[in-house]
């Protein structure tokens, strides 16, 4: 996981937001689809699937169709990826410019129940032409109420989607014969992705058009706000692990309640880790960090984010993302959002005990610390030295 810490630039904020939509097979991702394609809000939105034959889409919809792009009565267009992903989307972008489409605004990509987000949002991290044309506005995860328990005990695939998770939506609840299945379907994704916004789909298309247009949180901007996309509330402020002040980690399970139906997922090892620092982070201490992380980690690290505090850029808070062993290089923000102003991140991870997890990198935030204090004082020693300066 490398990246390139740069200096504060301003990066154009007017990239195309993209929102991807996962769930596992029959969570409802092509009903919410067709609902929103009946909004006017989608009207300058270009939806994206994974194969088309397997999507379908209300065909009442389609004004005309080709092999790559088809364009819909409402002004949508839905193009088939039949090539790369990168490729399809730079296409749409020139396509757009040169006048040959519709002008759009807004992407909504839907994957295949059995896909992971991780290639995804990898595919927006990595490539640099694409990284400037669009962003990552937010991943949408469908999850069935009635077929969770077992989907979850037999499809890794459906951890993962909960996982990668920005906003997770619960459907078929009107069908679940439990009376508390709502309750325990959350507990589950609760302990899988704490960090995820949860809630009930409203197959209203107004509502549904809004949700997959949202802007969501641009790192280019460096005016955004940070906090909902990183979703750490007061209860983060407390050094629930008992370190110093100075730094500590702080795990977000709470192993405590073995009780069903949750239980289950113990053994699937999906972990959430929050690492918190009160004291800034020096350029070379925060990629000391990472990149032990990374190493230590690595098929293992499924997403990371967070908030840092640079010691070199006092004032500007630096914002960190990445999916699985890669990390985008770094953005910048004018200011904090409030006074908290310590450093936050956010690591999901899979395979790995959660106890390991967090000792693992609680330690790596202790070396990294103390390597680099002890870089300063031989640094300031040999300067104060006798012939030490130049």
């Amino acid at each position: 996981m490398r990246t390139e810490l740069k200096t504060p630039a301003a990066r154009g904020s007017g990239r195309i937001p993209v929102t991807l939509v996962t769930g596992f097979l029959g969570s409802g991702k092509t009903t919410l689809i067709n609902a929103a394609l009946r909004a006017p809000q989608m009207a300058r939105t270009v939806v994206v699937v994974n194969e088309f034959g397997e999507v379908g889409l209300d065909h009442q919809l389609f004004a005309s169709s080709s092999d790559s792009v088809v364009v819909l009565e409402n002004g949508c267009l839905c193009c088939t990826v039949r090539s790369d992903l990168v490729g399809t989307l730079n296409a749409l972008f020139h396509d757009r410019e040169a006048g040959r489409i519709p002008a759009f605004e807004n992407v909504v990509i839907e994957s295949s129940g059995l896909a992971e987000p991780g290639a995804v949002l990898q595919a927006f991290l990595s490539e640099p032409t694409l990284d400037g044309l669009y962003r990552v506005a937010s991943v949408v995860t469908l999850v069935d109420a009635v077929n969770w328990r077992d989907t979850s005990e037999r499809h890794d695939e459906a951890l993962r989607q909960v996982a990668f998770a920005d906003q997770i939506l619960l459907t078929k609840l009107d069908l679940a014969k439990r009376a508390n299945a709502e309750a325990l379907v959350r507990r589950d994704i609760a302990d899988l992705n704490p960090g995820a916004e949860i809630g009930i789909v409203d197959w209203t298309p107004g509502p549904i058009a809004a949700m997959l247009t949202a802007p969501g949180f641009d790192a280019a901007d460096a005016k955004a706000d940070p906090r909902p996309w990183l979703r750490l509330t007061g209860d983060d402020k407390h050094n629930a692990d008992g370190h110093g002040a100075d730094d500590h980690a702080h795990h977000d399970h709470d192993h405590s309640d073995h009780h069903e139906p949750h239980y289950h997922l113990r053994g699937k090892g999906i972990e959430s880790f929050v690492l918190l620092r009160e004291n800034p982070l020096s350029r070379d201490e925060l990629q000391f960090l990472l990149d032990g992380i990374s190493q230590n980690l690595g098929p293992s690290l499924l997403r990371v984010k967070g908030l840092v505090n640079i010691a070199e850029e006092p004032g500007q808070p630096a914002v960190i993302q990445g999916a699985q062993h890669l990390l985008h290089t770094m953005t910048w923000l004018e200011k904090w959002p409030d006074d908290d102003r310590r450093t936050r991140i956010v690591f999901i991870t899979q395979g790995i005990a959660g106890e390991e997890l967090r000792e693992m990198i609680d330690l790596l935030d202790r070396v990294s610390q103390r390597t680099f204090k002890a870089r300063e004082r031989g640094s300031r020693l040999r300067q104060s030295s006798p012939g030490g300066r130049n």
